[in-house]
C-alpha cells in the first residue's frame, strides 16, 4: 500500500453524526476531527495555536462555559473516553475544517477534509430542498385554514336544512278556492 494513503472506511453518517449545532452554526468538534485526522486531540489544537490569526470567529471558537458544562452533561462517558471533556472545546465551521486541513498538510487530512466539505454542502443542499417543501406546506396550510371556515357554514346550512324549525309555519303558495 502507498505510503499516506487512508487505511481506514470513512463513512459519511458517521462523519454527519460528528456535525453539531452550536450557536446556530453547524460545526465539528478538536476532538472528533482529531479523530479523523488521526492526530491527538492536543497535537490538533498546539497546530490551531501556532496558526491562531487563520481561524477568525466565523472559522473557529472555543465554547464558553455554560456551553460546556451543557455539552459535558449530554455524555456519561467512562475515564477512557474523557478525553477532549476536561476542556472546552474548539469548535470548527465548515470553512475552519478548511484551514484546519491546510495547516496540517497531510494526505489523510485532505482526503477527510474534501470527504467533510462534501458532506456540509450535501447537508445545505438538503436544507435548502427541505425549506422549498416547507414553504410549500405553509401554503397548503393557509389555504386549508380558510376552507375550514367555509366548510363549518356549509355544514350549519345543511344541519338547519336537516332540522327543520319546530314551529308551524304558514303554507305559502297558490290555494284553490276548494280548501
Amino acid at each position: 500500500m502507498a505510503k499516506g494513503k487512508m487505511t481506514f472506511p470513512l463513512v459519511d453518517e458517521s462523519i454527519m453524526n460528528k456535525i453539531h449545532l452550536i450557536r446556530s452554526q453547524k460545526v465539528m468538534l478538536d476532538r472528533d476531527l482529531a479523530d479523523l485526522y488521526g492526530v491527538e486531540t492536543k497535537h490538533l489544537k498546539q497546530a490551531v495555536k501556532r496558526n491562531f490569526n487563520r481561524f477568525p470567529e466565523d472559522f473557529m471558537f472555543e465554547m464558553n462555559e455554560s456551553e460546556f458544562r451543557n455539552w459535558r452533561s449530554q455524555f456519561v462517558t467512562s475515564n477512557s473516553d474523557r478525553r477532549g471533556l476536561r476542556y472546552a472545546p474548539y469548535c470548527f465551521t465548515e470553512q475552519g475544517v478548511t484551514m484546519l486541513s491546510c495547516i496540517l498538510n497531510s494526505e489523510r487530512a485532505i482526503t477527510v477534509n474534501i470527504r467533510v466539505i462534501r458532506i456540509f454542502t450535501r447537508m445545505r443542499e438538503m436544507l435548502l430542498t427541505n425549506k422549498d417543501i416547507l414553504l410549500q406546506l405553509e401554503k397548503i396550510e393557509q389555504k386549508i385554514g380558510t376552507h375550514d371556515s367555509q366548510i363549518e357554514l356549509i355544514f350549519n346550512y345543511l344541519k338547519k336544512l336537516l332540522n327543520p324549525p319546530q314551529e308551524p309555519r304558514e303554507r305559502i303558495g297558490f290555494r284553490r278556492r276548494n280548501e
